[in-house]
């Protein structure tokens, strides 16, 4: 790992080829190289039994603090509900202007609604989601264009009603030469 890359660390079990999509998404909206790796943990800690959620602020921590040092940004990648404790649940979250972020795809999957697995549209949620923290580690705040990836999502419906990537007036706020 280097200073110059993101680094996307997946905890639990997620396919070869769907993290490589989603590097792949991450480095072209983003300019860096991005680097899979894997992460160990005992999510126990974090389990919330009264919520049977995890706690994601505790995970988003231990995420910055074990594997945030040899990355420009990392990523940690879940599949447990995540949840803050003024909200039922969230999709991930981030440090603004910070070097990590997090999320899960528990909640992004269709067979959690009682839809038809489409592994396509988890792909281009967890990108959407990905994209968004990642953001937020650059210092963007929530957009309003509808379409942009940077507009906050309180469903998963908003999620597919946004575009993969940043909206030019979100991107032009990123000065990659100044990191």
């Amino acid at each position: 790992m280097s200073l110059q890359d993101i680094a996307l660390v997946s905890f639990g079990y997620f396919e070869n080829e769907f993290l490589e999509k989603v590097a792949g998404e991450i480095s072209r909206d983003f300019q860096f190289q991005v680097r899979i790796k894997e992460g160990h943990m005992d999510l126990s800690e974090f389990y919330d039994p009264a919520r049977r959620q995890y706690n994601g602020n505790s995970l988003l921590k231990e995420v910055d603090s074990r594997f945030g040092g040899d990355s420009l940004k990392t990523f940690g990648l879940f599949n447990v509900d995540l949840f803050i404790p003024i909200l039922t649940y969230i999709f991930g979250q981030a440090f603004l202007n910070g070097r990590s972020g997090i999320a899960s795809v528990y909640r992004l999957s269709n067979e959690r609604y009682g839809m038809k697995l489409d592994e396509k549209l988890l792909l281009d949620r967890t990108v959407k989601e990905v994209v968004h923290e990642l953001g937020h580690t650059f210092g963007l705040l929530h957009c309003h264009n509808p379409s942009c990836v940077m507009r906050s999502s309180t469903y998963v419906e908003d999620i597919d009603q946004k575009n993969t990537g940043l909206c030019s007036a979100c991107r032009s706020k990123i000065d990659f030469l100044n990191l």
